[in-house]
């Protein structure tokens, strides 16, 4: 599932050089993908298989963030899963700060596990539009390639650890 209402102004407005003048009209660079983990599959089997999906793919998890137990280890109380996921393909994010440093504010890519107050559990990114980027930054159709490689290895991540697959 695509979320297309949850447009983020911030990096719309800062990332990528993009103008907040009036004079120059503003284009959507990211959105948020979301997808549900099966009922079926646990949140420990979920994360699991996004590590597991990540390194077939050859993205290194960079840093794991157990948001939740770290604010139940503040307040003493317990949490819903929260636990952020950072992954890199450090050649890309090399090449593309080499271009231009606002291009950090992408980086590492993230994915939040996420339980929500039903107990469904869902897979969050921000979904960088691609073609936008491209367009606006001028990139190569090589880059530009690379950058979409990225994108649909984290889909792919999300989809593994949504299904479970092993």
């Amino acid at each position: 599932m695509r979320s297309t209402c949850f447009p983020s102004l911030a990096i719309l407005l800062f990332a990528l050089g993009v103008s907040a003048s009036p004079a120059r009209a503003a284009v959507a660079l990211t959105d948020v993908y979301k997808v549900a983990i099966d009922r079926s599959i646990s949140l420990t089997d979920a994360a699991d298989s996004m590590r597991l999906r990540a390194n077939a793919l050859n993205l290194q998890l960079v840093a794991e963030l157990p948001l939740s137990k770290q604010v139940e280890a503040v307040t003493n109380e317990a949490q819903r899963t929260v636990t952020i996921f950072q992954f890199c393909d450090a050649v890309t994010a090399k090449d593309l700060i080499d271009l231009s440093l606002d291009f950090s504010v992408y980086m590492p890519c993230r994915i939040a596990l996420i339980e929500d107050a039903d107990g469904q559990g869902w897979l969050v990114m921000m979904d960088v539009n691609v073609e936008v980027v491209a367009k606006q930054q001028r990139l190569s159709v090589a880059l530009k390639d690379r950058i979409e490689a990225v994108r649909q290895s984290l889909v792919e991540i999300m989809q593994a650890g949504a299904n479970g697959e092993l």
